[in-house]
């Protein structure tokens, strides 16, 4: 399905501005991905698709980012940091925001209670399960001490915070500079983190599949079930059912097209 790029309108010009807008649209990524039909930030700031992050030398050597890719860089950063926003690779396993009225319906699709230790009652991997324990033990962590913390070795430790982010289990919250190299993100377990947005009753699934659904098909004006369960996670069928719900409401139409439906916001 074609990806639209989105106007930046009024540009944002701080961090304040960036969190208005994720609460706007609900949910996006950072940068546009083909792979999930959801704005991004680059786009609302900068009104194109096509991502100019460095500048060079001459000879291509890189000197530094450009001065929208720093912007958004940063505020990646800064979102979590301030707690204005949901950050971390929660919807399609990519850099992702979820704005916090959004929050409560996208935990309550995993189906566990929204209490810090609320990752017990998942089957984790040992080394999962090690990293969730040791940030339930302990303050939020930056992902460069990990490793040493949970004694396994970096690209374990790594790969289970990326699975643990993507189970909503861990999120970012900000970054720590090093001495040498990149800054390192700091983790933190998300429903501590955002507990004043999750210690409500959660949602029930199928209602929060259907409000998760309306937010991605306002911003994409149209898309299809596999489009949503690669944002969600979820099902196709699951997907199709919130989806229809909406038509239901009023809120959507569907169409049929080339074998497979398609569905608009009304």
């Amino acid at each position: 399905m074609p990806r639209r790029s989105s106007s930046p309108g009024r540009r944002i010009a701080s961090v304040r501005g960036a969190a208005a807008w994720v609460d706007r649209v609900g949910l996006a990524v950072l940068y546009p991905n083909d792979n999930l039909v959801l704005p991004s930030l680059w786009e609302a700031l900068t009104g194109r698709l096509d991502v100019d992050w460095a500048v060079r030398e001459d000879g291509g050597r890189f000197v530094d980012f450009t001065p929208d890719f720093a912007r958004v860089w940063r505020w990646k950063d800064e979102l979590p940091e301030q707690r204005l926003v949901c950050a971390g690779k929660h919807l399609g396993g990519r850099a992702s925001l979820v704005s916090l009225r959004l929050l409560p319906a996208l935990y309550a699709l995993t189906g566990r209670s929204g209490r810090p230790d609320d990752f017990r009652e998942e089957e984790l991997s040992p080394v999962e399960r090690d990293v969730a324990e040791a940030l339930l033990a302990g303050d939020p962590i930056s992902s460069a001490d990990l490793p040493d913390l949970v004694g396994h070795d970096r690209k374990q430790a790594r790969a289970a915070a990326d699975r643990l982010q993507r189970r909503l289990i861990l999120t970012s919250a900000g970054r720590e500079e090093r001495e040498r190299g990149w800054p390192a993100v700091v983790l933190d377990l998300l429903a501590r983190r955002y507990r004043a947005s999750l210690r409500r009753r959660l949602p029930k699934a199928e209602d929060a599949l259907a409000e998760l659904a309306a937010a991605a098909l306002r911003s994409a004006g149209e898309i299809s079930a596999a489009d949503l369960a690669a944002v969600l996670g979820c099902t196709r069928s699951d997907a199709a059912a919130a989806l229809d719900r909406l038509v239901e409401r009023g809120q959507a139409n569907h169409r049929d097209e080339e074998g497979f439906r398609l569905w608009s916001s009304s």
